[in-house]
């Protein structure tokens, strides 16, 4: 059993949308990206780590760019970036500007575009059972689960200079996992969130050397 699950590893598939409405209006330079997850919703939130992978991904490399981390970015700019407060249309840059200590703040940290992602991971059937116990040999699990996993994400990029959106960038990704146990469970994970965030990093490292 243990052998056929590591034979089958965890499969994933993946797509990779990008609808763009105009190309970068300027050279970044020494300028900086910033991305941000949606968090406004009730019912879900843009995970951090996938917001620090997609970051992480921009940054590295010889075509890297200059990323402010997205809690030194809200952090600075308190509190007009908390999920509450955070601006939720491009129109809504114009009448952030007024407000000079946020003026001073973006300046200072020559913030060109911000990249908002949205969506999230679930997960679904599931099926299986695993049953442990403890006896006088020791203790263990037995029994074989899968699940399926479905990382649907969204990249929107915001142009500070032009004050619009500038791009869009959508990426999905899917993928089943294996839980097999003959005394230690060994989980098998299809790396979806990890293909999601690869999608929409390459994405963005040609959409920003479009110029």
């Amino acid at each position: 059993m243990l052998a056929g699950a590591a034979m089958l590893g965890g499969c994933v598939t993946a797509s990779v949308d990008e609808l763009v409405f105009t190309g970068v209006s300027e050279q970044l330079g020494d300028a900086s990206v910033v991305v941000l997850g949606r968090r406004h919703a009730s019912d879900y939130e843009t995970e951090p780590e996938f917001v620090a992978c997609v970051g992480k991904h921009i940054s590295r490399g010889a075509n890297g760019i200059t990323v402010v981390s997205e809690q030194d970015f809200v952090d600075a700019l308190y509190p007009w970036f908390e999920p509450r407060t955070a601006p939720m249309h491009p129109a809504d840059i114009n009448r952030l500007l007024e407000v000079e200590p946020l003026r001073q703040a973006l300046s200072r940290m020559k913030t060109a575009y911000i990249v908002w992602v949205d969506g999230k991971t679930t997960r679904s059937d599931s099926m299986g059972s695993m049953a442990c116990g403890i006896g006088v040999g020791g203790a263990g699990c037995f029994g074989f689960g899968t699940w399926d996993d479905v990382s649907e994400y969204e990249a929107v990029i915001w142009d500070f200079t032009r004050q619009r959106e500038v791009g869009r960038i959508g990426a999905a990704a899917s993928g089943q996992s294996y839980m097999p146990a003959l005394v230690v469970p060994i989980p098998i994970i299809a790396p979806v969130k990890g293909t999601a965030c690869d999608g929409i990093g390459e994405q963005l490292l040609q959409f920003f050397s479009t110029k």
